[in-house]
């Protein structure tokens, strides 16, 4: 970005030396109280609703937009909004929308927070990096490759500061595996196993009616049409008050999503990566599942090293563990285990609260800081781009049942055109991007 301030520097200077010094200001940061920050949110689900509570707690933060296809979400959005606007005695300010491109074309406001399915997430954040807002985005970032390589040129292009929605990189214990593995303190590794689940199933949940006050065109926009399930966009009620009983399943399905393999591979892969160094790379092969002697999907890095899809605790918790013929460490969430007490975090890090998870602060407050200073979040665009890469490069594999070699540098598969027919995507007529 332009006019690289001395934080910044100082900044980049420490994460990419292997000690991770940054890590203490992450911890330490506080949002400024003179520059109100104002945000605006598309798609107000229930992620929407936890980040909305935790941008709630910042101080400079204030939402003074929403929108949502579904006006049963932008009522209770509303209602979140304006009762902690009233409880904090501020001037009660908030107006929600259908149309997101409403809230872009609003020049008092600052950042988007973009919340809606992985398959509107290029087409939403490009519009945004055009109106020159910054971004707050929710993984994975995008639903192909080239979507994401577009969209982390459109981000350069305006100077635009977006942070993605990997929150474990604001978590201590999962900080501290990366700084144990980048000062080589656990040898030389010989295995990573990021356990992440499944890649999607074809769609095959039964037609039902649409809801009342749901647009399923708009929810649909730039995909290929899919007829209504409850379980793509579950159900609320504002009296009674009943909120999601479950994460919508759109994620799950080949058609509208990647699966578990691009939702929880943004987390634990992306763990993987940035303790390898590799943010701005990856592998290069993905073995499919079943292949071979490969019981489990297998990205090999360039030294040989690989990452496997593969649980590694009884519990199969998703998480990630790194093994050498020395030592190991595990990290998921709330937990750290290691082979000596030696590699274990200080105490205090280890123990978690009563707050959801993506309602935590730090990864926010990041974002805000980030903004304000004009510098790269710690999950940077570029960041999740690659990290999102490796759950598609696992899906395209999948879908071809065979290994295939990839070019990190190039982004395109060796000498493969039906797998690079794979990095893009049709759309519904008369979206493009």
């Amino acid at each position: 970005m332009k006019n690289q301030s001395r934080r910044k520097f100082i900044r980049n200077t420490l994460v990419g030396a292997a000690g991770l010094s940054v890590l203490p200001y992450l911890k330490a940061c506080k949002a400024g109280v003179n520059d109100t920050i104002r945000l605006g949110f598309i798609g107000l689900g229930q992620q929407a609703v936890f980040l909305a509570n935790g941008f709630n707690q910042i101080p400079g933060v204030k939402i003074v937009a929403g929108c949502d296809i579904y006006d049963v979400k932008r009522q209770r959005f509303s209602r979140l909004v304006k009762k902690h606007q009233e409880d904090k005695e501020e001037t009660v300010e908030l107006r929600t929308y259908e149309d997101y491109r409403a809230i872009l074309d609003r020049n008092d406001i600052d950042a988007v927070v973009i919340i809606t399915p992985d398959h509107w997430h290029a087409f939403q954040a490009i519009d945004a990096c055009n109106s020159g807002k910054d971004i707050y985005l929710e993984k994975p970032l995008t639903f192909t490759i080239e979507e994401g390589r577009k969209l982390a040129n459109s981000v350069k292009a305006n100077d635009i500061v977006l942070a993605v929605g990997s929150q474990q990189r604001s978590d201590p214990n999962f900080q501290h595996a990366v700084k144990l593995v980048r000062e080589g303190r656990l040898g030389e590794l010989n295995r990573i196993s990021a356990f992440v689940g499944p890649p999607p199933r074809p769609y095959d949940l039964p037609e039902e009616s649409v809801p009342s006050g749901l647009d399923w065109d708009k929810w649909l926009g730039p995909n290929p049409y899919v007829h209504y399930n409850g379980r793509l966009n579950p159900p609320i009620s504002l009296d009674p008050v009943q909120n999601e009983q479950f994460w919508a399943e759109w994620r799950y399905f080949k058609e509208v999503g990647g699966g578990f393999l691009c939702d929880w591979g943004a987390h634990n892969f992306d763990i993987g990566q940035w303790a390898l160094g590799k943010d701005e790379s990856g592998p290069v092969q993905i073995i499919p599942a079943g292949y071979a002697e490969h019981e489990h999907i297998t990205f090999v890095y360039e030294d040989g090293l690989k990452m496997v899809n593969e649980p590694f605790d009884e519990n199969r918790n998703f998480g990630v563990k790194f093994s050498s013929d020395d030592a190991w460490i595990e990290v998921f969430r709330g937990r750290f285990e290691a082979s000596d007490p030696s590699l274990m975090p200080p105490s205090a890090e280890q123990n978690g609260n009563d707050v959801p998870y993506e309602t935590g602060t730090a990864h926010l407050i990041d974002f805000i800081e980030a903004v304000k200073g004009r510098y790269d979040p710690i999950a940077n665009v570029e960041t999740g781009h690659r990290t999102g890469s490796l759950g598609i490069l696992g899906n395209i594999a999948t879908d071809l049942d065979r290994p295939l070699r990839w070019d990190p540098e190039r982004e395109q598969f060796e000498g493969d055109s039906e797998a690079d027919s794979m990095l893009s995507r049709n759309y519904r007529q008369g979206y493009s991007l």
